[in-house]
Formats: C-alpha cells, structure tokens, sequence
C-alpha cells in the first residue's frame, strides 16, 4: 500500500511539562531503555529478486543521534507551530536503510513546555503495542528508581543477499506442511470456514458500500495536523445516559462533525451513510510487549444524515452490536492470517486493489492508553495525539488515544484535499460538545451551578 505520497508510519506528538531536558540527556535517556524494545535497533532488508518478504536484520551501524533529533519552534511557540513542524516530519518517508523509527525533543513552546514528536513504521508497531513501547520508554513515576545498566549490545553479523536468497528459497521448498497446518488453524473446522468466509464477504461487501465523498481524492505527499481534546469522564457520561460503549460515542461523534462538515460545504447527506475502517486489536493478553501489527479491522457505518445526536448514538450502537454479533472482525482475521501464506507478489497485488476499490471511505483508530501519569526525565506528560497515515484516495485519518482521563484527537488530512482541516477540527468540537450536552452534568458541576444559584438570590 506505501507508494507515492502514501506513507506507511504512524506517529504522535506528545506534550510535556516544561523544562525541556538537553538532547544529550534525552537521547542517554532513550538508549538506557532501548533493549527493552529490540526492533528499534533492526533495519529491514530486501529478498534479491522479490523472493521472499522483507526480513528484520540488525543494524551494526545504529546511531543514536540520528533516531534522537532535536529542534526549536521560533518565538512565541505556539500550538500552531508545532502542528505544523509535526505535519512536515509525519510527510517525510522514513530511511529505508535504518531502523524506522524516529524521535523529535521539540523546544521553545510557549508556557514554558516542550514536545516529543515520535515517528515508527507500521511494519514496526501498531497502536496497542506503540502505546506499549510509550510505557516502556516513559517511567510510571516523577522520579523513578535509578535502573540497571543497560546488557551490552553486539549487533549480529548481516546477511548477504546469497544468504536472504537462500533462505528465502529454503523456505519456500519446506512450507507445503506449513500452509497446511496455518490454514487449519486459521480455519478450525468445516464449520468455522463457512462462518469464516460468511463474515469475510460481510466485511468487504459492507465497505464497498462507501460512497462516493470529498475525502476519496487522490492524495499529495504533504500533510496537515489538527489536535482536539475531550473529558473521558464526559464521554462516559454520555454513555451512561445514552446506552452504547464510549467507542460507540467517538464513532457518534465524528459522524456528526463530519455531517456538519459536509453539510456547510452545500453536499447533500439525506440518507447518507459513510464507511469507517476501525481497526481492532486481537492482540492476547501476553502479546502485549511484542511489536510489529496483530489487528483486525471492522468496517463501522458513520451515519452522517443524522443531526440528531442521541438518535445517532443509537444508531451507532446498534450498528456497532450487529457487526460484533456477525463476526466480522474475525472475518478480517482470517484473511490476515491466510495472507502468512501466500506468495509475496499475491499479496502485493491484493494490497493495491485498496486504492482501486471504495472498500471505506476513512480511518477512525482509537487506541486505549494508560489512565494514569507518564514521565520522562522527571517532566509529565500533558497529552499525547496520534497521527495516522493517509491511504492512496483517502484524504482524512481520524486518530484517537485516551490518556490519564483525556480523549485525545489527531485529526491529519491531505495538504491540497484538506486546506480546512481547522474548520473539521471545529465541527468534531461542536459535535462533541452538542453529545455532551445531552448528559446530566457531573455531580460536582451540580454542586457549582446549585451554589452560584443561591449566591445569586441571596439578599446582599
């Protein structure tokens, strides 16, 4: 799927209390933990003649200082600049002959702030697992006790291209049983192969429904950043008054803010329906400190012809429990895991039938992150905001990672298809506010509407 201006890496920019440490700290910082996540320190390399899929080696030339950069926004420091330096390192296609990874100790905010702009390839890490890498390389205390030395590190010798040959050919002569016993346990079962296969047609014949939108244009390199934020307490509380999960609330949510947005732009949305591609992690509870992707997908329907906001939640939920009811994310996972088999060049091809074919119309993520305080080098962690790549005509990625009771948003749209993504980010606050208020307000806001009404009609 990466190609032209479509690049697979994921990212975040992650705000934090203020003074920022040097860059030699941080980077000392990063390299006292960097054992703890081993892919960071591998790079991939190419099968000669596309042979075989792309292997994981280690990099015997690593270099700290240039993983760990640093930079400066310019006076005053404001959130606008910093979206914008965000925008410009998540265009930019990572090295593919380093490891794929990146991380930005940003100065000079404002209030006396500074930011980490994090950058890893899909093929390094999903969002469950970033998440995990963020508890490791981040300390769950303002000052934690002082670790252990980091093992001493020797990357292994790197293979020739006669060696990623060979292997790559032993493998294909020794796989037959392999393929048998994978399918198998993909499929466990006559039984689970037509409910398999039922759920997989379900899944693609649901996205091809996606119609037709302005975020279904062909995309340039460059980008565009927006962060939002909301109460997790708040959202809960909409879901407590409403009914649903508070996923369903998000997918609420920016089903209205992009109804609105489409709305104020002269397009009809009367019956309208859009396709979001949620991914899933399937994920065990072990897996949890492995890298590399273990998610699913489910195509959820944003019915962006209701303006009503406690109408659309039930419609969202009830949606939402039809496709958990029908399997169809285990419908996406069978296909994931019959991809382990096929040939290279087949999966290839299969992966470019996306851009060809309206399967969704954009990504809605949204990661669950610690509910508690992160650390880095005795400073907090304020917020963390994701940004998610942009597929080949897909113009809009909506990114969402709660964290210490915040719901944090990372809206990143295409540079020349979305010149307003800051009146987006507008409507998905609306949207937001206009499902809050559909809520009783918390106990305590009770409590200080009830003392304000008072103190005013007491006698003076």
């Amino acid at each position: 799927m990466e190609r032209d201006g479509a690049h697979m890496h994921v990212a975040s920019t992650i705000i934090f209390e203020g003074p920022a440490p040097s860059h030699e700290d941080f980077r000392n910082h990063i390299a006292s933990r960097l054992h703890l996540v081993p892919r960071f320190r591998q790079k991939l390399r190419s099968v000669p003649f596309g042979q075989g899929r792309p292997v994981w080696v280690d990099d015997p030339h690593l270099n700290l200082d240039y993983h760990v950069r640093q930079t400066a926004l310019p006076s005053p420091g404001s959130d606008e600049q910093l979206r914008n330096l965000a925008a410009r390192i998540f265009s930019q296609q990572l090295d593919r002959s380093k490891p794929l990874w990146e991380m930005w100790l940003v100065e000079g905010m404002a209030d006396g702030r500074f930011a980490v702009i994090a950058k890893s390839h899909h093929a390094l890490v999903d969002g469950v697992s970033g998440i995990d890498i963020t508890t490791v390389l981040f300390d769950l205390d303002r000052e934690p006790p002082r670790p252990s030395p980091p093992p001493p590190w020797l990357a292994r010798p790197e293979p020739t291209d006669a060696q990623l040959l060979g292997d790559a050919l032993k493998e294909r002569v020794t796989s037959p049983g392999e393929i048998v016993r994978g399918v198998r346990h993909a499929l466990r079962g006559p039984r689970q192969v037509v409910n398999g296969a039922a759920a997989t047609t379900k899944m693609v014949g649901a996205g091809l429904k996606a119609p037709a939108t302005p975020f279904n244009v062909e995309i340039g390199p460059h980008r565009r950043f927006e962060m939002s934020q909301a109460s997790l307490a708040d959202l809960k509380r909409v879901k407590d008054a409403n009914g649903g999960t508070v996923n369903d609330v998000i997918l609420s949510i920016v089903s209205g803010a992009i109804g609105n947005y489409l709305r104020a732009r002269g397009h009809e949305t009367g019956g309208m329906t859009l396709r979001a591609m949620v991914p899933v992690s399937i994920r065990e509870a072990e897996q949890h400190g492995a890298l590399g992707n273990r998610i699913s997908a489910m195509m959820a329907p944003l019915p962006v012809w209701c303006e009503d906001p406690v109408e659309r939640l039930h419609v969202v939920t009830e949606a939402m429990g039809d496709l958990k009811a029908s399997g169809q994310a285990v419908g996406a996972e069978i296909l994931t895991r019959l991809t382990d088999f096929a040939p290279t060049t087949i999966v290839s091809q299969a992966a470019r039938l996306q851009p060809a074919q309206r399967f969704f119309n954009l990504v809605v993520t949204n990661v669950p992150g610690p509910q508690f305080p992160l650390y880095v080098l005795g400073r907090q962690m304020e917020s963390i905001f994701p940004m998610v790549p942009l597929a080949q005509k897909q113009a809009l990625c909506i990114g969402i990672v709660s964290y210490n009771g915040q719901v944090n948003f990372g809206l990143i749209g295409d540079y020349d298809a979305m010149p307003d993504l800051a009146s987006f980010k507008l409507d998905l606050e609306g949207a937001t506010e206009e499902a809050i208020a559909t809520a009783p307000p918390a106990p305590a806001a009770k409590a200080a509407t009830a003392a304000a009404h008072n103190g005013a009609a007491a006698p003076s």
